[in-house]
This record gives structure tokens, sequence and C-alpha cells, in this order.
């Protein structure tokens, strides 16, 4: 079933989604997933293509009534102000805005880079400013819309070897609370999810021992699968959660609580 909203105009147009990216881990395990509620998904990349047209290929078999591919560095506000007008002049403004894009980087702060340190903050935290300030005030003017930020447990406890992350996502926090009550006389909502230990690629650079080593540290002994938070994220967008509004919601399986 397809989930409908009523434009200005009086018609039925279905619900649009921009999640960043989405070529690849959480993001496109939330594309899918929201794909498969009758949402229109923007499959948004910076560099992989290939990747990207390949889940919304995906989501379109999933019952997305439409799907697309659609490239920008969202550490510039060039280009997200590119993707906007190129949304709105194909009608396709989002009613849902996922920010799943994210790099890392592990290494003690005395050896991190200042160009390292900020190319973190401007994915994680400025691209967050950049997008709300973007497609906010179309959600406002609605008066309604979902803004979920995937952040991390670090954002939450810090941790050691992860300063810049653990910093980013800690922003990320505070801009979700800040935002929610600016939005929320709009009926606009906005959430962050902070998962734990999650089986994606940015794991990979991680030993066998050292994987083994955290999973006995997590009290359900194992990771989440990225399933499992876009399970969270359709909740906050599609689900009865109209009231829930400036959380942080842990993903862990009971892991630094």
């Amino acid at each position: 079933m397809t989930i409908n909203r009523l434009e200005a105009s009086g018609r039925q147009a279905p619900y649009c989604a921009l999640v960043t990216g989405a070529s690849r881990g959480i993001g496109a395990a939330v594309a899918r997933r929201l794909a498969r509620e009758g949402v229109g998904v923007i499959v948004h990349y910076h560099r992989s293509r290939e990747q990207a047209e390949a889940v919304a290929a995906e989501c379109l078999a999933l019952g997305a009534p439409f799907a697309q591919a659609a490239a920008a560095d969202v550490r510039l506000s060039a280009d997200i102000a590119a993707l906007k007008t190129g949304l709105e002049q194909a009608g396709r403004m989002p009613d849902i805005l996922v920010h799943a894009a994210g790099i890392a980087h592990y290494g003690l702060l005395e050896d991190l880079a200042e160009e390292a340190w900020d190319d973190i903050q401007h994915v994680h935290l400025k691209a967050a400013y950049g997008l709300a300030k973007r497609f906010g005030p179309t959600m406002s003017w609605r008066r309604h819309g979902r803004i979920v930020h995937v952040s991390s447990v670090w954002g939450v406890v810090g941790a050691a070897g992860e300063a810049a992350y653990s910093a980013a996502k800690g922003g990320l926090n505070g801009l979700t609370k800040a935002l929610a009550r600016e939005m929320a006389l709009a009926g606009v909502t906005v959430n962050a999810v902070a998962p734990g230990l999650v089986d994606t690629d940015m794991l990979a650079e991680l030993e066998e021992a050292e994987l083994e080593a955290l999973r006995e540290e997590v009290p359900m002994k194992r990771f989440a699968d990225p399933d499992e938070v876009a399970e969270l994220i359709r909740f906050l967008t599609l689900g009865g959660a109209g009231y829930i509004t400036g959380q942080v919601i842990g993903l862990t399986g009971g892991w630094r609580m």
C-alpha cells in the first residue's frame, strides 16, 4: 500500500523519503524498508553510483512508487542546494529525511590531522545542518515531516580512539534536540537513533579476533543487523510516533548502557 499525502492542489501524492548514504549499510537498509511501505525513495550517494542505482532498483521491486539515485557531496552547501533544486523541479521534495551518510576514523587524537577532523564533522554534522536548512522549510509549510539522524552510541558515551567521530555524533544529538524544539509546532518531528555495533563495512578494518572480543562485550552476544536499525527508523517515520521528538534512541543490545 502506497502512503500518500494530500497536496495543496487537492491531489494525492505518495510520500517521498530522502535517505543519505543509501548506497550501502544502514542507509540502504532504510531505503529498502521504506520502499516496502510504499514510500518513494531518493537514494543519495556520493561516489558509489552503481551501488546506489542497484538499491533504487531494489526499492522499485519492493513496491516503491518511484526510486532514484541522486548524487551529492553532503559536505558542500552548494551540492545540497543543487540536490534540493533537482528534487523540487521533479516534484519530489521529501516528507521524510534520514541522514545516514557517515565516515569513521580510528586513531588517537594526537595523530589526527586537522583535515580528517574537519571531514568527519562536515559529513556528519555540517551535512545535517545543510539538509535541515534546505528541506525543513517545506516540511514546516506542509505541517508534517519526519527527520531522523543516524547517530551512534559513541555520541553518547564517547570512544577512545574515535574522538572526532564521537564529537560529530554528540553534536548531531544536540542538533536533533534543538531542531525538535524549533519544528514541533509545525508538526515536524526530529529524532536520532544511536546504534551500537552494527554489522556493516565500517567494521571491516577490524580483525576477526577483535570482532569476537566486541561480540563478547555485548550482552546479546551479537551485532545489530542494519535491518533492525531500519525498522526503528520506519517506526519513527511511518509508525505511531507522532508524539516522539527530540529523542536519541539507543539500539545497542544492552551494550554501553
